[in-house]
């Protein structure tokens, strides 16, 4: 009974503040003369704190069209932000910049679903020896992690000087599928002296911070090291639970002026 009472409370409490915070809306809305969308563009900055609130408004308006228009195709933006400014009797001749404005947000969180989309879509590809174009992805991998060590053949212990766990590299992207591969040939291509730099340092970990006593001491020898590929995985599937979840939202939102692009996202991973 008690749990039930307390329940009942809290569904009540939750239409009181619904209906409240409506009513608050509707009199700011009366005395600025602008509507909420109006004040979040007029008021705040460009960037994630815009994007995000003009999401969170979308999403709890109580028109279906509102909510509705944080999933639309980008091509259908631009007819969106006119439908949004009839039905909130916004005159885009007096605010032509909150047209602007409201686009920009919309692009950015329409674009951050069509990542996700994406994202996923390599993740679940799983890396095809026979495709030729994964195959030259993963050679290209190995050119610019080893420009002066040719690979002798392409099923070779060779592998795991660059962090893989066998001859065959294929089967460590059991769990990333491509989207694995496509973020470490990003980082070796994009950044290669940095990216030949933390391989080397994975596979001889720096010692001049330390003396050869402190080192032994400290027993940094067994802490340090890690096989570099399987690293990149792993942190691939950090990137890509970060961004599922939402939590890259106020990332991308400032670094991307308009919509967030794979490359954000490997650069990211980066």
């Amino acid at each position: 009974a008690s749990s039930f009472a307390r329940m009942f409370v809290q569904v009540c409490l939750y239409f009181y503040c619904k209906c409240l915070w409506r009513c608050l809306k509707f009199v700011v809305r009366k005395l600025t003369g602008r509507c909420e969308l109006q004040r979040i563009c007029y008021n705040t900055k460009p960037g994630a704190a815009r994007t995000m609130k003009i999401e969170a408004s979308l999403k709890g308006s109580k028109s279906k069209r509102l909510q509705t228009s944080v999933s639309v195709h980008p091509d259908a933006i631009e007819k969106t932000i006119e439908d949004i400014m009839e039905l909130k009797r916004i005159n885009p001749d007096i605010n032509p910049q909150l047209g602007v404005s409201l686009q920009a947000c919309l692009l950015q969180i329409v674009g951050y679903r069509n990542l996700i989309a994406e994202v996923e879509k390599l993740r679940r590809e799983p890396y095809d020896s026979e495709n030729l174009q994964h195959e030259e992805m993963l050679l290209k991998l190995w050119k610019c992690l080893k420009p002066d060590s040719p690979l002798k053949a392409r099923i070779s212990k060779q592998w795991c000087e660059i962090g893989f766990q066998g001859d065959d590299p294929k089967t460590d992207f059991r769990g990333m599928g491509l989207l694995g591969l496509y973020n470490l040939v990003y980082f070796a291509e994009w950044d290669t002296e940095i990216a030949q730099q933390v391989l080397s340092d994975s596979l001889q970990p720096k010692y001049s911070q330390f003396s050869k006593a402190e080192w032994e001491k400290k027993k940094f020898d067994k802490a340090i090291g890690y096989s570099f590929a399987i690293v990149g995985i792993n942190i691939t599937d950090l990137a890509y639970n970060l961004l599922v979840s939402g939590a890259l939202k106020t990332h991308f939102y400032n670094v991307a002026p308009e919509a967030p692009t794979l490359t954000h996202f490997q650069q990211t991973f980066c």
